[in-house]
């Protein structure tokens, strides 16, 4: 079983004079030498380094208080997500799984072997309690792959003890930097490594430049929600807080994309990719969908009195959504594994490798992005002013719910055109996220209403009051009506702010 810890730590040159004091840094009450440990790591990549691309590491190393294998996802600045599972001969299936979206069909190959020796010493506050791990490390690198070569050098690292105040690394790097020493200019042991053993012919990596045609920017936004699935699979697998939400969002803005610039990518080859996209969108939501509901209905529930709470509603609405997410959640694991879904992500690359360009694409971004998003907001204005002449009830539902589909499109697409056109773009970006929040809100209630209508149903069946189901539903409607109300105003708002781009 993996097992999962944030890391945060620095890098710094290292000198043949070893580790300053630092019994002066602020907090440190001793400076405890724990020995030195001998380190044996080989990395794993594809041959063309996908892992490496994105900053990901996998190792499997023996040696020191953790060996095993390793594998470490890039979080910010200083810091990553490092993965461990026990030592094995070949990568355990949970590792597999977690880079399965950069790898895809790809063997994994020793890369590079690391062979370090660690002079570690532990900073202590006065209740000896660890700050900090520093260690000079002197690293033997070898590129295990053809034409490879080899590489030595000698760095410092500070790993900031569990829980502590990643302020406390500052203090360190200030007494480090006045007795010389400074940051490393590789992030980590392997980028240097790689950069060092290179074989003397590598092929340069793509220059994209800043960018200047129609095409540069859509294609700018789409490699981006392209990069947000594949780095948020691993996430989604670990059930991280709101990485399925994130995943879906990039989904959506891909297909809105492809939908909102036709004249730039080609629709004929875009559609069956908008298709795939769709279905992962609405494979993913399945979890999604009833996370927000079980939240919402909770909360409502919370705020009923105790005696007007009749039978068993907060057990069977936890029972209702622990069932269902289980459930969903094997699910989406099968399908993150699943040919169809490697196979929308290759596809993904195809297209930016060689987008279906139009005439349109080649031109000055200004007038074909502004068209575009102009096109989006005509369609939303129908919506909404189709919706306003609607009787409450289950058409005009509809309706609302079909015009926060296009305001979200509309957004999405103000969002890929803003580098190019600046404020106006913006400002509809702004508009269409205030509606498409109160559009949502709506939808959440129809949503809540038909949940409970079934949950009714079957408390009733078993022999439970549905008394509290029914107080819950006419609050929700209630809720409808309000943001109903409100629409007109924002409206009206909206068509004031946005006079077209």
């Amino acid at each position: 079983m993996a097992d999962t810890k944030r890391e945060i730590e620095r890098k710094y040159e290292a000198e043949d004079s070893g580790l300053p004091d630092l019994t002066g840094v602020p907090g440190v009450a001793n400076v405890v030498d724990k020995g030195v440990a001998h380190l044996d790591a080989t990395y794993y990549d594809t041959a063309d380094e996908r892992l490496a691309a994105t900053s990901v590491t996998l190792r499997r190393r023996t040696g020191g208080s953790d060996a095993g294998w390793h594998l470490k996802f890039p979080v910010g600045p200083d810091t990553r997500d490092e993965i461990h599972a026990p030592l094995s001969d070949t990568l355990p299936g949970e590792l597999a799984g977690l880079v399965r979206s950069r790898v895809r069909d790809a063997e994994l190959v020793p890369l590079v072997r690391l062979r370090s020796e660690r002079d570690v010493r532990h900073l202590v506050d006065a209740e000896g309690r660890l700050l900090a791990e520093v260690s000079v490390d002197t690293v033997h690198a070898e590129r295990l792959t053809a034409g490879g070569g080899a590489a030595q050098w000698t760095e410092m690292e500070v790993e900031l003890a569990d829980g502590g105040d990643p302020a406390f690394l500052d203090k360190v790097e200030k007494r480090l930097r006045k007795a010389g020493v400074r940051p490393s200019k590789s992030p980590s042991k392997l980028a240097r490594a790689l950069a060092e053993t290179a074989p003397r012919k590598r092929r340069p990596a793509a220059e994209t430049g800043e960018p200047v045609t129609a095409a540069d920017h859509v294609l700018a936004y789409v490699r981006v929600q392209r990069d947000a699935i594949v780095a948020l699979d691993p996430a989604v697998r670990r059930d991280a807080e709101d990485a399925v939400h994130s995943m879906r969002v990039a989904t959506r803005r891909l297909r809105s994309t492809f939908k909102s610039f036709p004249d730039i990518l080609d629709r004929a080859v875009t559609d069956p990719v908008a298709d795939e996209l769709k279905w992962l969108a609405g494979e993913l939501g399945l979890d999604r969908d009833r996370e927000v509901l079980a939240a919402r209905l909770t909360a409502a529930l919370d705020e009923v009195p105790d005696d007007l709470v009749r039978g068993p509603v907060g057990e069977r609405l936890r029972g209702w959504s622990s069932a269902e997410h289980h459930t969903a959640r094997g699910r989406l694991l099968g399908i993150l594994d699943s040919r169809r879904h490697l196979a929308l992500l290759d596809t993904l690359d195809a297209l930016i490798a060689d987008p279906p360009l139009l005439k349109a694409a080649g031109k000055k971004p200004g007038k074909p992005l502004a068209a575009a998003v102009n096109k989006d907001f005509r369609k939303v204005a129908r919506l909404v002013e189709r919706a306003l002449e609607l009787e409450p009830g289950s058409e005009r539902d509809v309706a609302v719910h079909e015009a926060r589909k296009k305001a979200k499109r509309a957004r999405y697409a103000a969002e890929a055109a803003e580098p190019a056109l600046g404020k106006p773009a913006k400002t509809m970006l702004k508009s269409m996220k205030s509606l498409q929040k109160l559009l949502g809100e709506h939808q959440d209630s129809v949503m809540a209403r038909q949940t409970l209508r079934e949950l009714s149903a079957v408390a009733h069946a078993a022999g439970e009051s549905a008394f509290t189901y029914g107080l819950l539903h006419e609050r929700e409607e209630q809720r409808a009506l309000r943001t109903e109300a409100e629409l007109p105003g924002l409206w009206k708002e909206i068509r004031g702010t946005i006079a077209g781009l």
